[in-house]
């Protein structure tokens, strides 16, 4: 397959980079506005109970939590008979629009006092906008333009989840920009030192990029049959632009040494896709695996990057084996022009004269496997010290707090936090169903019992409105919204924030307290916990597709199913510890102000650990195909598993160096997103593979492979067979080579590159 390949893009190699000119023209045309196809939402499982009662809500009731929020403002005081006209007139205005299911203020609600602020210049008038999250968005926008400002004489800001959704598509499109404005130079740089020549340096941004037009336009393409999360287009992106240079960096550089070594570009082609690009290509597979497991999720927000990455992974390989090919050939020698620095170094001109080296990772690894137990010991103790902190996860759905502090939806719901009484933006349903007709049903005692709970502030009903366990007013006009003719719903307004632990204490409490009709709960703080209990329920079946997509890939490559076991663990440990800088970072605030202002809400957004986990394990698994594979064939050559490591590790040492900090300064772009969980997703990446390149490759592997010595390769004897039938390896000869020659060759490549 893959000599076939070579000998087309080699003899082919104007009408591929023809081709590849026209699918990336056509590729940023339609794949350029793919931001605006894309959603905000994505955090609801539509199987849940919360689910099921927002869907009541809105058949039964025309109501809901509200996403629409007007702060109103009036240095006269809200209760100024001018103000009070205004805000009368406001709400019934917006309640007499057409998208609007109801709204509701202090003025309509009888100066409802939680609804006005502790100074009295400040009111709310709450609302929803009904439809999906595409209608919402619509809807809003022409709203906006109708309230925002000066409006019957009194201030207008608009705040809400609708905005919230809104400024979050328009900060990820300019974050994109700014992003790869940033990192493009830097990665520039920081190739010109790997490659030491600057045609060299440019031909993985060239890959990149043809790879990440591709990747818009297949998102743009999955718009058309599914949902996908605005925050994909940047991980996506991300990850092809890393996968892309990674995959391009070990090409190159194998195909450089074969040209150093006397080969013709052809024949330097040709053996550089039979053995990096055969890895390269499977170690695509490994990370669309890993990316897999998130499709299990019920939640679109995992899913879209499913969608997107597995995709992504494929397309970073089918460029770099395609169209890179074809560059080098049209390149020729000169991808040697514009020299920088020394032209060798020189473990690399040992390395193009097929001599063994003993460079720097050499006597790392004969250093460490010289104290395996101790410097183990002293590794893991770290990674579980930086993991500690994982333990004290709390996690949360994303507000408008993730966004930056220039927002508008963040300005207003700041001001509501500091100074409104209670969370009415954030009240739980409780609908009861199969009751009564109105007049005949009793929730009286059931509303005072709610209401006499820990943190909750009031409960609005058909009935009146009760605090502290009785009732404290009588219904007015406006609680007829409350009922239908064989149910009814209370709204239970917290004290303390709903998308919190006492949020989702609270949704336990109420569910727990016995109702006299058929209950269902719903509302922020139930979507949180529903939300998070779904996302338990399915992480073991993640979890397993993870782990038999991995263990069956290293065997593959190995042979072994020790090897492959150490790899899971191993990859379990460092994402712990990363998880734990995570937690450390992002919940408890510490890199606040390091890596940009965002509000310590005391939790993390609660998909980022799972969606963390999962891409980088993927990268993980990535590099430990890169090594293990190279291992793997030093072993077959020498038969000593000590000289195997070592020199595995030598001639991976500097590619894998080399391509985890070119993907590490990907991800650490994030952290410019104004958006706090894309922050942490970036770095926790960046970590993760930092992690993964130096402390688990540099120091446990050896470690381990010194200690299991000949064990390492064990397998029992129908895997043993199964293995020598459907194996993979790079080693293999070309079309009419001895495979004598193709070990000589093997043992003068650098491995996976």
């Amino acid at each position: 397959m893959f000599a076939s390949l070579a000998r087309f893009t080699s003899g082919r190699s104007r009408l591929v980079l023809y081709l590849s000119g026209v699918l990336f023209v056509v590729a940023g045309a339609l794949g350029g506005g793919v931001i605006s196809k894309l959603s905000a939402g994505g955090f609801i499982d539509s199987s849940t109970e919360s689910a099921r009662t927002a869907e009541i809500m809105d058949e039964r009731f025309h109501a809901g939590a509200p996403n629409l929020t007007l702060l109103i403002t009036d240095e006269r005081g809200v209760d100024d008979p001018k103000v009070a006209a205004a805000g009368r007139a406001i709400t019934a205005r917006l309640d007499g629009e057409k998208d609007v299911e109801h709204a509701v203020s202090y003025w309509s609600l009888g100066n409802a006092e939680s609804l006005r602020g502790k100074g009295g210049d400040r009111a709310l008038v709450l609302a929803r906008i009904n439809g999906d999250e595409d209608q919402i968005q619509d809807r809003f926008d022409k709203l906006e333009s109708r309230y925002e400002g000066r409006t019957a004489g009194v201030d207008v800001t608009i705040g809400g989840s609708a905005l919230a959704n809104k400024e979050i598509v328009e900060t990820t499109e300019k974050d994109l920009l700014k992003i790869e404005m940033v990192t493009f130079p830097i990665l520039f740089v920081v190739m010109l030192f790997v490659f030491r020549s600057v045609v060299a340096a440019l031909v993985p941004l060239l890959v990149s990029g043809l790879t990440i037009v591709s990747v818009l336009l297949t998102l743009r393409v999955l718009t058309l049959f599914t949902e996908v999360s605005v925050l994909a287009t940047n991980v996506a992106t991300g990850l092809g632009l890393g996968l892309a240079i990674d995959y391009s960096l070990i090409l190159v550089k194998r195909y450089r040494e074969e040209l150093a070594g006397g080969a013709e570009p052809d024949g330097a082609i040709a053996t550089a896709l039979r053995t990096a690009g055969r890895t390269v290509v499977f170690s695509a597979v490994t990370v669309a695996l890993a990316l897999a497991a998130l499709l299990v999720f019920p939640f679109y927000f995992l899913r879209s990057f499913a969608y997107a990455g597995i995709p992504t992974a494929l397309l970073a390989a089918v460029v770099s084996v395609t169209f890179l090919p074809a560059l080098l050939k049209a390149l020729g020698p000169r991808i040697e022009k514009g020299r920088v620095g020394r032209r060798k170094l020189p473990v690399e001109e040992a390395v193009a004269r097929g001599e063994d080296v003993e460079g720097f990772w050499h006597r790392l690894a004969l250093t460490v496997m010289r104290f395996p137990v101790p410097i183990a010991t002293a590794v893991i103790a770290l990674l579980l010290f930086l993991g500690a902190p994982f333990l004290d996860l709390r996690m949360s759905l994303a507000d408008e707090r993730v966004l930056p502090a220039s927002t508008q939806s963040r300005e207003v719901g700041e001001t509501i936090r500091a100074d409104f009484r209670a969370q009415e933006t954030q009240a739980l349903n409780v609908v009861l169903s199969d009751a009564p007709a109105k007049g005949e049903r009793d929730i009286a005692d059931y509303a005072r019992t709610l209401s006499g709970l820990t943190n909750v502030a009031r409960v609005d009903t058909e009935a009146g409105t009760f605090a502290g366990g009785r009732q404290v007013a009588p219904p007015t006009p406006a609680a007829d919204r409350f009922g239908t003719t064989d149910s009814t719903y209370l709204s239970v307004v917290p004290k303390s924030q709903s998308l919190s632990e006492k949020g989702r204490q609270l949704v336990q409490d109420i569910r727990a307290v016995d109702a006299p009709y058929d209950v269902r709960v719903g509302g922020p703080a139930a979507e949180l916990h529903d939300s998070i209990t779904s996302m338990n329920d399915r992480l073991p079946l993640s979890l397993v597709v993870i782990a038999v997509s991995s263990f069956i890939v290293l065997f593959l490559f190995t042979g072994s199913i020790v090897l492959p076991l150490k790899a899971l663990v191993l990859n379990c440990l460092s994402l712990s510890a990363t998880l734990g800088v995570l937690v450390w970072g992002f919940q408890n605030g510490h890199l606040e102000g390091i890596v940009g202002d965002f509000v310590v809400t005391d939790s993390i957004t609660w998909t980022v650990p799972v969606l963390l986990f999962c891409i980088a394990f993927g990268l993980s698994m990535d590099y430990e195909v890169f090594l293990l594979s190279r291992i793997k064939e030093e072993y077959q050559l020498t038969g000593d598993n000590t000289k195997a490591v070592a020199r595995g590790l030598e001639r991976t040492g500097s590619t894998v160096t080399a391509a985890a900090l070119l993907i590490a300064i990907v991800f650490l772009g994030f952290v410019i997103s104004g958006i706090v969980y894309l922050k942490a997703i970036g770095v926790g990446l960046a970590i993760a593979v930092l992690m993964d390149a130096t402390l688990v490759r540099g120091a446990l592997v050896p470690a381990f492979m010194r200690l299991a010595g000949r064990a390492n390769w064990w397998a029992p004897g129908p895997l043993r067979a199964l293995h020598d039938k459907i194996g993979l390896s790079e080693g293999e000869p070309a079309p009419g080579e001895p495979r004598a020659a193709s070990r000589d060759r093997s043992r003068e490549s650098v491995g996976r590159d």
